[in-house]
């Protein structure tokens, strides 16, 4: 058996009620035997015999298969419904995730409350299961978490006696999704809840459960008195009602043509299924988080308070009252403090002693903070990682290190050290997966559900470890301010900072000067990983992401308003069925992170509103929204506004003064563009010359940019033709000869043509795009490219 599989047999066998109805020695041996394909106990044979039965339903039902009406089902099934007793599932995690993590300011705390929050769903709540770690350190951390639950929920039996690894579906983005025994829903919800308030004591989260029939595992909710489900036969006389289609979704049809049965049929029969559990349990989840009281639970409605008084010390945020200063030891001189001294809350004083240890994840002993209840003596974080990534790729660790040791390689402990990295600035990258939930409605069993979790965990992962390699190396410090940083001067970091990679999320911070080729990888890697296109050490892909174009096939020409000169980069048909939308925001490293979090927030609204736009021309890959802010004050409203009001102009024809978002192909053209014009060493001036230019309106911009072409050197508006204006301005009509540059052609929904432009966003990357390291640069390249005026 699968191992969801033996824990659903292992919850059937417990039972209903506390007590389980064999001796948990019989659960145990049943357990084993099954894992290894023997023959089970006599006295939990039946048992086993009705969950391979479920386990014998097919995961795709036909439609002919499929029972037509409810009747049929009991018919077809009699001992899954009659099985007595239910499965209890769980679903709960962490909520206001940013709220917690974005609330320091530096970036040893952010890193602290990202790294604990990780602790919790990664090792601690597995921990609740007995589930058992590689690492030796996190075995040790893996008893004490169930230690601590035996302690606090210590009914007879316990509720760690009744809970096995199999049971988990998936722990990974934040988020548990797992069986129990019916009797231990309400306490199993309430560990998880408790286990984030004892580690952090103010993170937000929540935890929910129920109770489901056997049968309900494979063909979703059915009433105790079955014949009232709602079913097929009643589904295809009021799909249309607007109460049906509110509940199972509109079905994909054209305005003028009638509704086919087959969709009827397949709408119904991907809805009725495990995922319409796990949807129930996401409405509970909401309903309690938003303050919702349950029967049976204690409140949560009531977020954990702090008080402060106007006479005390504060702590750094400026939040909470401070109980320490990481100030030296009087008394032990050999025991440093934190630079300039920090004060603490108790709050504040875990995520700077999570976020400040040493590069091997190991907890540093502290005089200023001793309250070690609550920590782990190691906290693996994302540096360490990568770094076994890179370890177990020797190609990629040459390619990153080079000839330097990895171990003498320091992590980043300041904002000002990355952004020294790059003339003062850093890039703030968020990505978001697309599809998601359009992928999980078609997900029928509680093994897809795992297989899935893992595969999208995976390539999330992956794909930011082979951005990094790929494009990044350590850097020395440059300026190494004392006031926030205990490395020494000249030393080599890692020059990027992970805050989290949870699920389908990814929020990083790197130089700005390889924001935008990281951005590009990420993307492109994430999908070929899912499609096995990209082979990663100890990992398998199981399940299948390929896309059927011919459903739905791409219109390349409507998708990419880039086409390179090149015809071995030529676009391609995107053919992943998940793929990443990705925000880049690239600030001076002074920018609030608060006011930097609004920001990236937006771009990757405005990547994924794009790349919903760009799915009705049949494109199912990545997109990138980026800004380059210069200044703190450059927007004081939205991303939107600002672009709508600034950058738009509502004349006849209607122009654009930018052209993002970009898909990840274009975004990659935009890259080439811009080196092409450092490689000839084109002049700033002349940049923002052309620049000016577009505020004159659309046929003054043409004609003072081809003025200003023709006045080139030869070999330099050879250069300018070739890489941007074959490249992003030629006519959509291929029969029409005439050139747009600076302009793009764009028919928008309301058949209009609107005119865009990539220039003002050449301009704003010029300095952030870094030409690779060529000893044979082309000859045709023109040093001089002075004109004159």
């Amino acid at each position: 058996m699968d191992s969801i599989a033996i824990g659903i047999a292992w919850c059937v066998a417990w039972g209903d009620r506390r007590e389980p109805q064999f001796a948990i020695d019989v659960l145990q041996e049943m357990r084993r035997a099954l894992a290894s394909g023997e023959e089970v106990p006599a006295q939990v044979r039946e048992i086993v015999d009705r969950v391979r039965e479920l386990l014998a339903i097919p995961e795709k039902i036909s439609r002919e298969e499929f029972p037509q009406t409810i009747t049929d089902l009991q018919n077809k099934y009699p001992n899954l419904w009659n099985q007595p007793g239910k499965i209890g599932l769980v679903y709960g995690g962490v909520t206001k995730v940013k709220q917690y993590v974005f609330e320091d300011a530096k970036l040893p705390d952010i890193r602290g409350a990202s790294a604990l929050l990780d602790r919790i769903n990664l090792l601690d709540l597995p921990a609740f299961f007995d589930k058992r770690p590689e690492s030796p350190s996190d075995k040790i951390q893996s008893l004490e978490v169930r230690k601590w639950l035996g302690k606090n929920f210590g009914g007879q039996p316990k509720l760690s006696e009744a809970l096995i690894p199999e049971m988990i579906v998936y722990s990974t983005g934040g988020n548990i999704l797992a069986f129990c025994p019916a009797a231990f829903v309400n306490e199993l919800s309430d560990a998880i809840e408790k286990r984030y308030s004892f580690v952090t004591l103010t993170a937000n989260s929540c935890a929910v459960g129920d109770k489901f029939n056997l049968l309900e595992i494979r063909f979703g909710l059915l009433r105790d008195s079955i014949e009232q489900t709602f079913w097929l036969d009643k589904y295809r006389q009021t799909y249309n009602d607007a109460v049906v289609e509110a509940y199972f979704g509109k079905l994909d049809r054209e305005s003028n043509e009638p509704v086919q049965v087959s969709h009827v049929e397949e709408a119904f029969i991907n809805r009725k299924s495990f995922n319409e559990l796990t949807t129930k349990l996401a409405v509970m989840f909401n309903q309690r988080r938003s303050g919702n009281d349950f029967e049976n639970r204690p409140s949560r409605r009531y977020p954990p308070m702090l008080e402060t008084h106007p006479y005390l010390q504060r702590d750094e945020s400026d939040r909470r009252s401070a109980i320490t200063r990481a100030t030296d030891n009087p008394d032990n001189r050999s025991e440093k403090g934190l630079p300039g001294s920090p004060w603490f809350s108790e709050v504040s004083a875990r995520k700077r002693k999570a976020g400040d240890r040493a590069k091997n994840g190991i907890m540093k002993e502290t005089h200023w903070y001793t309250n070690e209840e609550w920590a782990a003596d190691v906290i693996e974080g994302w540096v360490d990682k990568f770094e076994d990534f890179l370890k177990k790729h020797p190609g990629k660790l040459q390619k990153y290190c080079g000839n330097r040791e990895i171990k003498t390689v320091e992590v980043a402990q300041s904002l000002t050290q990355l952004g020294s990295m790059s003339n003062g600035f850093v890039a703030y990258i968020y990505a978001d997966g697309n599809n998601m939930g359009g992928y999980i409605q078609k997900i029928t069993t509680p093994q897809e559900y795992q297989n899935f979790s893992e595969d999208v965990d995976n390539a999330t992962k992956y794909a930011v470890f082979q951005a990094l390699a790929e494009h990044l190396h350590p850097r020395q410090v440059k300026e190494n301010n004392k006031s926030e940083s205990t490395l020494p001067d000249g030393a080599w970091i890692h020059p990027f900072e992970i805050i989290t990679i949870g699920g389908d999320d990814i929020i990083l911070i790197v130089p700005a000067d390889r924001a935008l080729a990281i951005a590009k990888t990420i993307g492109e890697q994430f999908e070929q990983i899912l499609l096995k296109q990209v082979e990663i050490s100890g990992v398998n892909i199981k399940g299948n992401y390929q896309a059927n174009l011919q459903e739905k096939p791409i219109d390349l020409s409507k998708c990419h308003r880039y086409l390179s000169p090149d015809l071995e980069k030529q676009p391609k048909p995107s053919n992943c069925q998940l793929s990443t939308s990705i925000g880049v925001l690239i600030a001076d490293y002074k920018t609030p992170i608060y006011y930097a979090k609004k920001l990236y927030e937006q771009l990757l609204k405005s990547a994924k509103k794009r790349a919903k736009e760009l799915k009705k021309h049949g494109y199912c890959g990545g997109t990138v929204d980026f800004l380059v802010m210069k200044s703190v004050t450059a927007i004081s409203s939205s991303i939107e506004d600002f672009r709508n009001e600034a950058l738009t102009k509502d004349s006849s024809p209607k122009l654009k003064l930018y052209a993002a978002p970009y898909t990840l192909y274009e975004i990659g053209g935009l890259i080439e563009s811009v080196k092409a014009l450092k490689k000839a060493e084109f002049p700033k001036s002349q940049l923002y010359q052309i620049r000016s230019f577009l505020e004159q309106g659309k046929q003054t911009t043409i004609l003072n940019y081809r003025y200003f072409r023709t006045r080139l050197k030869d070999v330099n508006s050879k250069l300018l033709q070739e890489k941007f204006e074959e490249a992003w301005c030629k006519p959509k009509n291929p029969e029409n000869n005439g050139n747009l540059a600076p302009w793009m052609s764009v028919i928008e929904e309301n058949k209009l043509t609107v005119y865009e432009t990539i220039w003002r966003e050449i301009v704003d990357i010029y300095d952030f795009i870094e030409i690779e390291e060529d000893s044979q640069l082309s000859s045709e390249i023109s040093v001089d490219a002075e004109v004159e005026l």
